[in-house]
């Protein structure tokens, strides 16, 4: 996908959305002294050009008992299986992120378990179970911050 440019007012309705999603277009507006329409304007041009791509509720794992946080590397045994295996871990519901990567995986994943025999579970009768060479897994203690990508404007580049 093209770089795309932003002037100042894209990039402050970005920062503010980034920073709450639920945020009213007319709140941001007033803050940057331009009308309701413009923003809603602008908001659908960064939608329809995919650089907002939606919002969503995020759901602290936790409070519904998922407790281990998990990132596992995968090897495939045939790299010619790649998509059947992303299908079959499409369909495992604790996977909540997939990616194809360089370096010595094939494919990276984060998954979220109640505890670690939910995670053992998961790991022997799920994953593996996919036909997959081996993995390695790391098990995240704490997440100690995630953010979005920097947002700067074309005009302060210049």
């Amino acid at each position: 996908m093209a770089r795309q440019y932003f002037d100042k007012l894209d990039t402050m309705i970005l920062r503010a959305l980034s920073t709450n999603a639920r945020t009213p277009y007319l709140e941001i507006a007033r803050d940057y002294g331009v009308s309701g329409a413009a923003v809603h304007q602008r908001v659908q041009r960064l939608m329809a050009n995919k650089v907002i791509n939606g919002s969503e509720l995020l759901i602290n794992p936790s409070t519904m008992g998922y407790d281990t946080c998990a990132y596992v590397g995968l090897f495939l045994r045939d790299p010619s299986q790649f998509e059947k295996a992303v299908e079959a871990l499409r369909k495992i519901p604790e996977v909540v992120e997939c990616h194809f990567t360089t370096g010595q995986y094939d494919i990276f994943i984060k998954l979220f378990a109640r505890n670690n025999d939910h995670l053992l579970h998961l790991l022997q009768n799920e994953i593996q179970a996919l036909g997959f060479a081996r993995t390695e897994t790391l098990i995240s203690f704490q997440e100690v911050f995630k953010r979005q990508i920097p947002l700067v404007s074309d005009q302060e580049n210049e």
